[in-house]
């Protein structure tokens, strides 16, 4: 597979990336992005934590922040498509340090990411071979994923496509399924006809009082993380001005959907009690209980066949997301020239290679408690997201102050988020609440100081090395 000479002549040091990809593959990466342990595994956590109506309400606010991070995004990667989009927003518009401090954060999000999606599957392994080592499994996947980021960009895209279906069609099939047995066409644990809608509210509408739905929005946020990759993708997509807002539209509505809708299913048919982990690992995934009892042979694999693919979905998007941003600093002169070299398929390569040594951390989960660190790093992954989310409101919002400023019109834009300055405020200020949220659960605190170490550590290092040079 050769490319054409003109994209490989100037490969020494930093050449652009292609532009290879589709509507289809951006839906698909998006949902593949999102789709992942948040819905599996997470969803579970909240329902047990919120009750029924307050998970569906915890998660429909999650879908709307989204939806308002995803306009704004949507509104800035049209006007200037490129890969590694939000550090380079932040830098333009909020100021160069905080575009330094954000692309190092995505980066942290996704290598972190990483470790918990090859930790997650490997245990689910480990269920199958209880006699296999948590080592071997997560270097095969690993060496899975990076193969596939290593071939090409189209190769990445179409995996990631393949991948992803596999999970929306399992969680189509869970809510068709679901639905028919809540309204008894199929039997139910043996029963004629299943509890209906009467879980919902067995315990009051609120079981454990309303401050659990805003405890529970940095698990949720989390689910909808990936949802941001259409920013990240846009630099290398055929007509983003097309593309870019129909897939920010479809990706969200369906993911919408999915959850709101796995969520229905799951408090209609578990007591809400029953929904959360165990320390049974996937047996105890809602998803399982719910399939179990409906009587479809072999759920439990099933469902453990589809979380891996899942998981590993979500590290294959993450790689290429968190390898593309090490590319930009390196393209914006904020990382050794190294870092941007890309071989013949177009492909930063050294960027990919350092990246998989940040899932490193997954290797430890056998000396230590796999779920502390599996904990540690989802709170980490989350609150580095949510500070992300942040800065692409923001962004936003002092992108548009400056059009106007310039004389330009709202039309005059490719694509424009409804509702300035409403929908970039209050996406920034729930973002702020759901990072505050961090505080107040004992477990996450040392994620959070963690995160607030490394944030100081980026912009003192960006004012003192880089910004001497300049």
């Amino acid at each position: 597979m050769h490319s054409s000479p003109n994209d490989a002549s100037h490969q020494g040091n930093s050449a652009p990336l292609k532009r290879a990809m589709s509507t289809r593959h951006l839906v698909m990466i998006s949902l593949g992005g999102a789709i992942g342990t948040g819905l599996f595994l997470g969803s579970g956590e909240v329902i047990a934590q919120t009750g029924p109506v307050g998970a569906i309400i915890s998660y429909f606010l999650g879908g709307i922040i989204a939806y308002m991070v995803m306009l704004c995004l949507g509104e800035l990667a049209v006007h200037m498509p490129e890969s590694g989009s939000f550090g380079a927003y932040a830098s333009k518009y909020i100021g160069p340090g905080t575009g330094y401090t954000m692309t190092w954060l995505y980066w942290l999000t996704w290598s972190v990411t990483l470790g918990t999606e090859f930790t997650a599957a490997a245990l689910l392994m480990q269920e199958w071979f209880p006699d296999s080592s948590m080592w071997l499994w997560t270097l095969i996947f690993g060496a899975f994923v990076f193969t596939l980021n290593m071939i090409s960009t189209k190769w990445f895209a179409e995996s990631e496509f393949w991948l992803a279906l596999i999970k929306v069609v399992t969680v189509v099939a869970f809510i068709l399924l679901g639905l028919l047995a809540i309204f008894g066409v199929l039997g139910y644990q043996g029963q004629e006809t299943a509890p209906l809608f009467g879980n919902l509210t067995a315990q009051g509408w609120f079981p454990e009082g309303l401050f659990p739905i805003f405890a529970t929005m940095l698990i949720v946020n989390f689910a909808f993380s990936g949802t941001e990759l259409i920013g990240v993708a846009a630099g290398e997509t055929k007509d983003p001005a097309k593309n870019v807002p129909k897939a920010i539209n479809t990706a969200i509505f369906r993911l919408l959907i999915f959850f709101v809708g796995t969520i229905v299913v799951v408090t209609c048919l578990l007591p809400h009690q029953e929904a959360g982990l165990s320390a049974e690992g996937v047996s105890s995934s809602p998803f399982v209980t719910v399939f179990q009892h409906i009587g479809i042979p072999y759920a439990e694999d099933v469902i453990r066949f589809v979380i891996i693919t899942a998981l590993l979905s979500a590290a294959n998007s993450g790689l290429f997301a968190a390898s593309r941003m090490m590319w930009s600093l390196s393209y914006n002169k904020q990382l050794p020239a190294v870092f941007s070299k890309v071989n013949a398929r177009g492909i930063p390569y050294v960027a990919v290679i350092v990246t998989m040594i940040g899932g490193m951390p997954g290797l430890l989960s056998e000396q230590f408690a796999p779920e502390t660190i599996f904990k540690n790093l989802l709170g980490i992954a989350a609150f580095t997201m949510v500070v992300v989310w942040m800065s692409i409101c923001l962004s936003q919002f002092n992108f548009r102050r400056q059009w106007y400023k310039a004389g330009h019109t709202k039309e005059e834009l490719g694509f424009a988020a409804p509702l300035y300055p409403l929908v970039p405020i209050l996406g920034f200020i729930f973002c702020f609440i759901t990072c505050v949220s961090m505080v107040f659960d004992a477990e996450m605190l040392p994620g959070f100081i963690g995160c607030m170490i490394f944030i100081v550590a980026c912009y003192v290092s960006y004012y003192t090395i880089y910004h001497k040079k300049q």
